[in-house]
């Protein structure tokens, strides 16, 4: 809880009204902590309308989120960008065939980007990114390792998910 009264001193007042909420949040010290905490992010920033509360434990998830990040370097090496579509697709309950009918591309395309069998191409990159509302950063291993590029807890979110295993695909761990 020290350590905690420390970091928040250095945000603001919102925060040390969070932590007197006894909200149960403490500094991540684990890799399924973290992704625990990534997954309420998500859940609360899909939460419509946001309250107060809700804004105020977002900032304090965030806060602890960065926290952990700038001391583990997660973001150093972002997933492949074909785990993050498969995670995404999962996520959006999508087929191959539903993802060819919003990039206008053939079936057999989408297939071969999923099995890594050809690269994304600019044009699918910007509409993967416009249709499921993330940078194109997620996309284009070049640019993920733009130094001065910061990501916003949502899309953090979504590279947590993205590095959990998951039994649809068989190749997570």
């Amino acid at each position: 809880m020290q350590n905690m009264m420390h970091c928040a001193r250095r945000i603001n007042n919102t925060t040390l009204k969070i932590i007197k909420m006894n909200l149960p949040y403490t500094l991540i010290k684990t890799k399924t902590q973290y992704n625990a905490y990534c997954k309420r992010v998500e859940v609360l920033l899909d939460k419509k309308p946001q309250t107060k509360i809700t804004r105020d434990e977002l900032e304090l998830l965030t806060l602890l989120i960065e926290k952990y990040d700038e001391e583990n370097n997660t973001l150093a090496e972002i997933s492949d960008p074909v785990e993050v579509l498969k995670s995404l697709m999962d996520e959006a309950n999508m087929k191959a065939v539903d993802l060819a009918l919003v990039l206008n591309v053939s079936k057999g395309l989408v297939s071969d980007i999923l099995n890594n069998k050809k690269g994304m191409s600019k044009e699918v990159i910007r509409k993967l990114a416009q249709y499921f509302k993330i940078r194109q950063e997620f996309f284009n291993p070049h640019l993920q390792k733009h130094e001065n590029y910061s990501y916003t807890a949502k899309e953090k979110t979504q590279v947590a998910v993205a590095r959990e295993p998951k039994a649809k695909y068989g190749k997570r761990n």
